[in-house]
């Protein structure tokens, strides 16, 4: 049902525009300017695809868009889906797993998140090096569908090591500072408690969000190579000295956008 359901909106997809993207970016809140660098464009939006949620969350368009970067065809995810929107975990993934029937085998993740490594500034960008989901829940839970993955996929490397070194030398060909760290998976959608943000700091978080990891799961179980980009919107609660607002998170993630855009264009432009 599941795998039917997937064929079916690749099928609708298909006949709405002729494309093979071999790449895919989930943009995560107030990022979404990186289509401004695409060639080519076309634009289809999810309530137009069988299955494909929508999201009500302010900072999320809620539309594929398909274009190139030199020779390579790319479609951005202008908007994703949370588990706090009261979406299943096959909802909130759907669209990954259409993207790779599509052809995607290469996924970048990016978000809009909370600092609570202290070396961290509003407006930093990370690399994420692994995460660590809280929420106690997996998307993979359920009957397994041998045609997608095996039962038990490998999280060893969640994030590609080689495709993390390329970002950070592309970053320092750009001029572009970063920070590394490992990324926390929080259910939302209350922003976390100090006693929470201490919890997770001493469990090794360097940075919490709403989303990203559902993604990275289901993208390893479909043996895509994946890179993960967060944007440091606000330090968490307890270390930062203001009460928290989504308005704030995009206005901080829409100045940064500009740096996390010329860094992806710099490494979609020398990737061969």
């Amino acid at each position: 049902m599941f795998y039917d359901q997937i064929l079916e909106a690749v099928t609708y997809i298909q006949s709405k525009i002729n494309r093979k993207p071999s790449y895919a970016i989930v943009l995560g809140s107030g990022l979404d300017a990186f289509v401004d660098n695409l060639l080519d464009k076309e634009v289809i939006s999810y309530s137009s695809i069988p299955y494909f949620p929508s999201s009500n969350v302010k900072g999320h368009k809620d539309q594929l868009v398909f274009g190139k970067i030199k020779d390579k065809e790319i479609v951005c995810m202008q908007g994703r889906f949370h588990y706090y929107e009261g979406f299943t975990m096959s909802q909130v993934t759907f669209p990954i797993y259409v993207l790779h029937q599509l052809g995607v085998k290469n996924l970048i993740v990016t978000n809009a998140c909370g600092g609570i490594n202290e070396s961290f500034h509003p407006g930093d960008l990370m690399i994420i090096e692994d995460y660590i989901n809280f929420l106690g829940v997996n998307p993979l839970i359920g009957e397994n569908d041998e045609r997608l993955g095996p039962r038990f996929p490998d999280m060893s490397e969640p994030y590609n090591l080689k495709w993390i070194q390329f970002a950070k030398d592309c970053a320092s060909q750009c001029q572009i500072p970063y920070k590394t760290g490992v990324y926390a998976l929080f259910n939302g959608p209350c922003f976390e408690t100090a006693a929470e943000i201490r919890a997770f700091k001493v469990l090794g978080a360097d940075a919490v969000g709403m989303s990203t990891v559902p993604e990275t799961i289901v993208a390893n179980y479909l043996k895509m190579r994946v890179l993960g980009i967060s944007c440091i919107t606000n330090m968490a609660t307890g270390i930062s000295q203001t009460k928290h607002s989504h308005e704030e998170v995009l206005k901080v993630a829409n100045r940064a956008s500009d740096d996390l855009c010329r860094w992806l264009q710099h490494m979609l432009s020398q990737e061969e």
